[in-house]
């Protein structure tokens, strides 16, 4: 099929390179003359492991193009996915939707035949409507079906979740517009990956509310965490004997310094609006939004109070600053809130991170940034296991207590064992667990 990604960005690059990698004919558009240039020399402005060689395998077979140009790319498509970003609107915490309505009316425009435009961004429940309304008193000569077609990729480890997916949800009952979803999909469910179709409302629901019932995962925990503290119980084994309850699961029940990155800060706060909007509010979400914004602060604390009492002079070592391992991303990292509060405490901040730094350093203040975990520990008062990246689970704590002003670590990610870090003459500190 002839398909158009319309934004090159994180779910846009990754969702059309594997539609390529699947034997499709795509073309990623963006209006950002910078990205489309690096694109087209080969450089991914984005970390994700196993993108770049896909993208680069499917350029040179002629499936993968890069352009600026929206209206040619679309006249010729069979379907155009729409993949801007919908950031937190400022003042109310609304989505953003401005992007989206911008792409739709610019697509409209330059279609020629019947075109299915799928919303591939997260959106809030109604979007879709309104996109169709666009279509329908803009431009009633155009023939479009509008479907929702939600993305649940985790950063990290997006290639997968694309091509083994859980579940593919497709919001539309447009008999046409179905035969052309199948057909995209096509090569994924041969390998019976699920597609299930439902109403359009109900697709972009489903979105919302499976990140905002992982985000209430994660903020539960975190609660269940600060209590084993107080009542010497392990965290660990309360998330691992509950989470044996196959009605319970596993998944997302790790402790740490709350939850961040480019979807769950975001679509929590956006679905809290909508439900507020529509007079039914979603008290469950509302708090876990709350206990999130409360948590990362706290961990700053955390690690002021392993400190004695204050930071002030101190040296403190930063392991880990993206929201998780296996990306560069930033965006609402638990890092950024730590680290302001160990400055505001007149803290000397040193911090390392495989792939986040260059994205960190127009996010953070007077930090220092250095070329692994020994040479940011050099004099440290602490370290402080922020993200979980492979490369700091098996650090040479000998080495270590030889370079440290003061042999203390705080994990945030209880990556370790208390016994195995405190046998080298470590104080340890963990999160829900009686240091």
């Amino acid at each position: 099929m002839r398909i158009v990604m319309v934004g090159s960005g994180y779910v846009g690059l990754v969702s059309g390179a594997c539609m390529a990698d699947f034997g499709h004919d795509v073309t990623c558009v963006d209006k950002s003359e910078e990205k489309i240039a690096a694109l087209e020399a080969g450089k991914v402005p984005i970390f994700e492991p196993g993108l770049e060689a896909i993208i680069r395998q499917n350029r040179t077979a002629g499936r993968l193009g890069f352009s600026k140009d929206l209206a040619a790319s679309v006249a010729a498509a069979d379907v155009v996915f729409i993949a801007v970003g919908t950031p937190s609107r400022r003042g109310d915490g609304h989505a953003d939707l401005s992007y989206v309505y911008a792409a739709a009316r610019e697509i409209a425009e330059a279609v020629r035949d019947f075109t299915v435009v799928v919303t591939k961004s997260t959106v809030p429940v109604g979007t879709g409507d309104e996109i169709e309304r666009i279509f329908r008193e803009e431009f009633p000569d155009r023939d479009i079906a509008v479907v929702s077609n939600p993305e649940f990729l985790r950063e990290g480890a997006a290639i997968t979740d694309f091509k083994r997916p859980d579940r593919i949800v497709i919001g539309t009952e447009d008999p046409r517009a179905i035969e052309a979803m199948r057909e995209v999909y096509r090569p994924l469910y041969l390998n019976e990956a699920p597609l299930y179709f439902c109403e359009r409302r109900t697709s972009e629901l489903i979105k919302y509310a499976a990140n905002a019932f992982l985000a209430m995962k994660i903020s539960f925990i975190n609660e269940i965490a600060d209590l084993c503290e107080q009542l010497g119980a392990d965290v660990q084994k309360v998330a691992k004997g509950i989470g044996m309850d196959k009605r319970i699961g596993d998944k997302f029940l790790h402790a740490g310094p709350g939850y961040g990155g480019s979807c769950f800060p975001k679509d929590t706060l956006a679905l809290v609006k909508t439900a507020q909007d529509f007079g039914s509010p979603l008290r469950l979400i509302e708090t876990t939004v709350a206990i999130n914004d409360n948590r990362k602060r706290a961990m700053g604390r955390k690690v002021i109070a392993a400190c004695g009492g204050s930071v002030r002079g101190k040296k403190v070592a930063i392991l880990g600053l993206t929201f998780k391992p296996n990306t560069d991303d930033m965006r609402d990292a638990p890092s950024i809130t730590v680290i302001q509060a160990l400055l505001d405490g007149g803290a000397s901040v040193h911090a390392y991170d495989p792939e986040g730094m260059d994205a960190a350093k127009g996010m953070l203040g007077p930090v220092v940034y250095g070329k692994d975990p020994y040479d940011i520990a050099a004099d440290a008062d602490a370290i402080v296991i922020v993200t979980e990246w492979d490369e700091f689970r098996a650090l040479d704590f000998k080495r270590l207590k030889l370079t440290m002003n003061k042999p203390v670590v705080v994990d945030l990610r209880n990556i370790y064992p208390a016994a195995e870090v405190s046998r080298h003459g470590f104080s340890y500190f963990s999160v829900g667990k009686k240091s």
